[in-house]
C-alpha cells in the first residue's frame, strides 16, 4: 500500500514554473503536424538518440509526421532507441507510450495501432484536458519566445505566460518589431530604453515573470556596462548586420540590467537558464556555470530571480547561491528528465543545504502536453523517493516531507509568483476584450 506521503503527492496540484507549450491552434491544427512517433520521440530524448548514434538525417525523418510510412521512419532510430530507453528522456518515452497509448513496448506493429489515437487526443479542449486532469497541474507558465501576454482563451487562468527577455540579453534590437509592439523607434540608447519600457507597460500585468534562456549563445558571465559603453556597442549593432561578439556582449549585459530592472519594478520574478543545453554538439560548460551570474545578483537585490534546471550539472554552486541570496530561487524545472537520479539527490541535498521555500519542483519545459504529462509522472516518482529516502533514513518524520512536498510543489510558488494579481490582471483584460 503507498505511504501518505506519496499519496498526498500523488495528489497535489502542481504549478507548474516553466514550459514551451504551443497555443490550442497548433495542437489541433495543421501548423505543426504530429502523429504516434512525434509525440513519443518529439521531445529532448531526439537529442539521446543522436547521441546513441543515429544520425541526424535518420531522427529528422522519423520526426516528419508528413511522411505515412510510420514504420520505416521507426527503424531509422529502432537501434538508437534500445541504448536510450534508461535515461530520464527515455523513461519519459515510455511514459507516454504507457499512459497515452497503452503500449507496453514500442514496435511497429504497436506503433500502428497508436496511430489511431493521435486525432482524439488534438480535440479541442484536450490540451487542457491532459495537463490539468491527467498531469494534475494547477497552471503553467509558459514562454514562447515572444513579448506579448495576452489571456489564452483556452485556459486563461491556466496557460500563464513570460516576457521573453533572450533577444535583449544576447545584444540584439529588433527594431521594427520593437516599434510595432511599443510604437518607438530604437536610434539611440534613449529610445530602446523607453521601448523596452513600453513592452512592460503593456504586457507587464498580464504576465508571470520574465525570461531568457540566453546561456545557449553567449556566457552567463555578466558584467555591469555604462550608459557610453552600451551607447557605442548598440551603434555597432544598428550599423552592421553581423555585430562582433564583444558588442553584443556590451550591450546584451546592459539590455539584461535593464529587464531586470524594469521586472523589479513591475514585481515579475526574473526566469534564466543556467546549465545544461537542449539538442547536440554546441553545449560549452564553462559559459553555463550559475557563478556567472553572482556580480549580477549581488547588483540587484531587490529583483527576485529564479535559476532554472538545477545548473546541471553544477547543482552544488546552485544550492550554494540559493542559501547565499535571499531573492534567489532553484527550479527543477526539466531536470527531471535530464538526469532523475541527479534530480532526487538535489532535492535531498537542498533539504539540508538552503532553506527549504527556495526551491520549485517543477517545470516541463516541453512544448506538448503529452510530453509536460510524462515529465509530471516522473517528478511525482522521484520526489517520492527523495523524500521517502529522507523518512527512512531518519532526517525526517513523515509530516514534515509531506510538509516539505507541499513547499515544493505549491507554497514556494505562491510566495515568489503574484498569481492572483496575474490572473485578476488576465481577467479584466479578459472582460475588456470580450465587452
Amino acid at each position: 500500500m503507498p505511504s501518505d506521503l506519496a499519496q498526498h503527492i500523488q495528489q497535489l496540484k502542481v504549478m507548474d514554473t516553466h514550459e514551451h507549450m504551443g497555443k490550442e491552434p497548433d495542437w489541433i491544427g495543421d501548423t505543426y503536424q504530429q502523429d504516434v512517433l512525434t509525440l513519443l520521440f518529439g521531445n529532448y530524448c531526439s537529442a539521446d538518440l543522436v547521441s546513441a548514434g543515429a544520425s541526424h538525417e535518420a531522427v529528422q525523418r522519423a520526426m516528419d509526421a508528413s511522411n505515412p510510412d510510420v514504420e520505416g521512419r521507426w527503424s531509422g532510430i529502432e537501434k538508437a532507441w534500445s541504448n536510450t530507453r534508461f535515461t530520464g528522456y527515455g523513461e519519459a518515452v515510455r511514459l507516454i507510450a504507457k499512459n497515452i497509448f497503452d503500449m507496453d513496448e514500442i514496435t511497429s506493429d504497436a506503433l500502428r495501432t497508436a496511430e489511431a489515437k493521435v486525432k482524439a487526443l488534438r480535440q479541442p479542449g484536450q490540451r487542457l484536458h491532459i495537463l490539468r486532469e491527467l498531469a494534475g497541474l494547477d497552471h503553467i507558465q509558459t514562454d514562447d519566445f515572444c513579448w506579448p501576454c495576452v489571456p489564452d482563451k483556452s485556459g486563461p487562468d491556466f496557460f500563464l505566460y513570460d516576457i521573453t527577455w533572450c533577444g535583449f540579453c544576447c545584444g540584439k534590437v529588433q527594431v521594427e518589431p520593437l516599434a510595432k509592439e511599443t510604437g518607438v523607434t530604437v536610434h539611440d540608447l534613449a529610445s530602446l530604453r523607453q521601448a523596452m519600457a513600453g513592452i512592460f507597460d503593456k504586457y507587464g500585468s498580464c504576465a508571470i515573470a520574465v525570461k531568457s534562456q540566453h546561456a545557449y549563445s553567449r556566457t552567463l558571465r555578466w558584467v555591469e556596462r555604462s550608459d557610453d559603453d552600451a551607447q557605442r556597442a548598440l551603434d555597432v549593432v544598428l550599423g552592421e548586420k553581423d555585430a562582433d561578439e564583444q558588442a553584443q556582449l556590451c550591450l546584451g549585459d546592459w539590455a539584461m540590467a535593464r529587464g531586470v530592472e524594469l521586472a523589479g519594478e513591475h514585481h515579475l520574478p526574473f526566469k534564466i537558464h543556467t546549465g545544461y543545453y537542449a539538442s547536440n554538439n554546441h553545449m560549452v560548460t564553462d559559459r553555463i556555470h550559475p557563478g556567472h551570474l553572482c556580480p549580477l545578483l549581488i547588483r540587484y537585490t531587490d529583483t527576485r530571480f529564479v535559476l532554472m534546471h538545477i545548473a546541471y550539472p553544477y547543482d552544488q554552486e546552485l544550492i550554494a547561491m540559493a542559501k547565499h541570496f535571499p531573492h534567489v530561487w532553484a527550479d527543477l524545472c526539466w531536470a527531471w528528465s535530464i538526469n532523475p537520479l541527479a534530480s532526487a539527490q538535489f532535492v535531498r541535498n537542498f533539504i539540508h543545504g538552503a532553506p527549504i521555500n527556495k526551491l520549485f519542483a517543477f517545470g516541463g519545459d516541453t512544448q506538448t502536453p503529452t510530453s509536460s504529462y510524462a515529465y509530471a509522472i516522473q517528478m511525482r516518482r522521484y520526489l517520492t523517493d527523495a523524500l521517502q529516502g529522507e523518512v527512512e533514513d531518519g532526517y525526517l518524520c513523515e509530516a514534515e516531507a509531506i510538509e516539505i512536498a507541499t513547499r515544493l510543489a505549491r507554497d514556494n510558488q505562491i510566495a515568489c509568483f503574484d498569481l492572483n494579481g496575474t490572473r485578476a490582471a488576465i481577467h479584466e483584460a479578459t472582460k475588456t476584450v470580450c465587452a
